[in-house]
């Protein structure tokens, strides 16, 4: 009688945990579905209108893969190339360091050290991938845990989809990886602002970035890939 109640207990506390951990339940994740009218495939459920539902799980990974301050005049097309604001709950972690970048609509685009080299077709897919450091793969499944659903998030949707694009080349599971797209049109009530502006207008605007929290990626302490 002990045992059969002892395994009883095992079974409920096992799907209690699983329901609290949104696998499985009414808690549970929609799968990964991309829109189709969506110009970087942003996912139609998790997306900048839900997002605020979706926060605070400890079953996802929540990435902003822009960078603090962008090379690239995203300005011309309306955007924004510095990190003026993120959301609650997401870790910085920018894109144009990890890997190549796609052809981009403007110009300026970062050229600088990558943990990947990274060869696109014309179609947006990945023809190759090289790692140019040894620690590359440490590095990047440090930030991206294979075992946890991942929320993508850039501007506009595009570093998004290079990332999916990248983790999904490297054998990440697709039926975890999220591009929710950009920041830029996002309304809810979790912003989290980096940018100050003093009530002097005379003076200039204060970068909060320790605000971010912002995974740093020191080049010179890697060794290159043999």
């Amino acid at each position: 009688m002990r045992r059969a109640l002892l395994l009883l207990f095992s079974i409920l506390l096992a799907a209690f945990l699983l329901a609290s951990c949104g696998v499985g339940g009414s808690n549970a994740l929609p799968p990964p579905q991309e829109d189709a009218g969506s110009q970087f495939g942003v996912d139609i459920n998790i997306n900048m209108d839900t997002i605020d539902d979706y926060l605070g799980r400890e079953d996802v990974a929540y990435r902003d893969v822009r960078m603090l301050f962008d090379p690239a005049d995203y300005g011309a097309i309306g955007g924004e190339a510095d990190l003026s604001r993120t959301i609650q709950g997401f870790r910085v972690v920018p894109y144009p360091y990890l890997a190549t970048l796609a052809a981009l609509p403007v110009s300026g685009a970062y050229q600088g050290d990558t943990l990947f080299t990274v060869e696109w077709n014309d179609d947006g897919t990945i023809a190759s991938v090289r790692e140019n450091y040894q620690e590359s793969m440490l590095v990047l499944e440090d930030l991206f845990p294979r075992d946890k659903a991942i929320f993508l998030m850039c501007g506009g949707g595009g570093y998004a989809g290079m990332m999916k694009a990248l983790l999904l080349e490297l054998g990440w599971e697709e039926t975890l990886l999220y591009n929710i797209g950009g920041n830029w049109t996002y309304t809810g009530e979790n912003s989290v602002e980096l940018i100050v502006y003093p009530e002097d207008a005379e003076e200039d605007n204060i970068y909060a970035t320790w605000r971010a929290d912002y995974a740093y990626i020191d080049f010179s302490l890697l060794h290159p890939a043999g």
